[in-house]
């Protein structure tokens, strides 16, 4: 197929895309007692999110990693998020499949 035939490449040059902000700016240290900048790299579950989803720097990510196992280590902050408590609705006790006896 010939290039001029192709009207969709033209519309892909038009577009501009926002450049993101980098999430660490130059100023901030990372350590494990800043805790307003380490609870942005930590999901909702208190896990450590990745490092496409944080948009870092291996370096920047090896940092944060080591900044929030340091301050979860020194109960700073929690290893899991407890928010949501885990209700049981049913028993699960180990008799209830067994029948009993009728006397």
């Amino acid at each position: 197929m010939d290039k001029s035939k192709r009207p969709f490449l033209k519309l892909k040059s038009k577009r501009s895309f926002r450049r993101r902000l980098p999430p660490i700016q130059s100023g901030d240290r990372i350590d494990y007692r800043n805790m307003s900048l380490i609870s942005r790299f930590i999901s909702e579950q208190g896990k450590i999110l990745s490092r496409r989803v944080n948009r870092l720097t291996l370096k920047q990510q090896r940092l944060i990693t080591i900044a929030i196992k340091q301050a979860r280590i020194l109960s700073s902050l929690p290893f899991l998020n407890n928010e949501k408590q885990f209700e049981r609705t049913e028993s699960t006790a180990r008799t209830t499949g067994l029948r009993t006896r009728n006397k």
